[in-house]
């Protein structure tokens, strides 16, 4: 491992490239490794134990890349899973978990209530609520759990009045509280924003992506991982998005545990994932 090899992320489907997304376009120079593992989707309803062992057995994977860093772009994996694999912590690279990292950044203003939307199993761990209450322990906390909406954005249903109609109901429910702000706590939701901005300023909603990026730039950086730029970007600029460069830069590799093509057509929304995944039992 050195600061030329890739960097792994993981989620249990497509929601994790929008991390990827913003993350590339902060570094475009780092390559990337990035695991869907799309066998056990969706995770929201999974079992802390059954999460454990997923995400143990992706990172045991991600070791096998020679990876300098991996990113859980997953809000479910990151309650439910972290903590208990950071108790041993086997891995020499290190680990970023969406939830802890962003609600580090969040919990120190001076927010006086905080709404999370999430899945179900990120609600139930009360992960958000943790995680903001050490950066201010007199915060109020409001989670719910949004069942579909992963399934509205992968389906791109926001025409079907149902769905949109259900949207509305929670988001009402939400804005009782008085939040100052609303977290979206899963790597789907900010793809709903054009919904969500008819009931409520687009100011009001924390997209975790961006604080997260940032802090994963600034914190390789400082570990001095980050790769250096190619020797033409001094005169000609850095590399553009996709190509790939010598010395192991800006090269992207995706993994799947099944169903490639359907990875593939599910993440137009999200990114362009340009060759069919490579299919990894898990």
């Amino acid at each position: 491992m050195n600061n030329t090899s890739p960097i792994g992320f993981f989620d249990s489907g497509v929601g994790g490239l929008s991390v990827l997304s913003r993350f590339r376009k902060a570094l475009p120079n780092e390559s990337v490794i990035y695991f869907g593992d799309t066998i056990h989707l969706p995770y929201g309803n999974k079992s802390k134990e059954e999460l454990v062992g997923y995400a143990k057995n992706i990172l045991d994977f991600m070791q096998s890349k020679d990876v300098k860093a991996v990113v859980i772009a997953c809000n479910t994996s990151s309650a439910q899973a972290y903590d208990e694999i950071m108790k041993n912590a086997p891995y020499p690279f290190p680990i970023y978990p969406i939830i802890q990292t962003c609600a580090k950044s969040i919990g120190v203003n001076n927010y006086k209530r905080i709404g999370v939307f999430a899945t179900e199993a990120t609600v139930k761990s009360g992960k958000y609520s943790e995680e903001l209450k050490k950066g201010n322990s007199n915060i109020q906390v409001k989670e719910m759990a949004s069942k579909n909406w992963v399934g509205i954005v992968e389906k791109t249903s926001l025409h079907i009045e149902q769905d949109k109609a259900q949207i509305e109901y929670e988001l009402k429910e939400m804005l009782e509280f008085k939040p100052d702000k609303i977290i979206l706590g899963c790597t789907h939701y900010p793809y709903l924003m054009n919904e969500f901005v008819k009931y409520a300023p687009k100011e009001l909603f924390i997209d975790p992506a961006e604080i997260f990026v940032k802090y994963i730039k600034d914190d390789l950086n400082s570990k001095g991982l980050l790769i250096s730029p190619p020797p033409s970007a001094i005169s000609m600029g850095e590399g553009t998005l996709g190509q790939a460069m010598p010395d192991n830069r800006n090269i992207e590799k995706f993994y799947v545990s099944s169903n490639p093509e359907d990875f593939v057509q599910n993440a137009k929304i999200f990114y362009d994932v340009k060759e069919l995944p490579e299919v990894v039992k898990m």
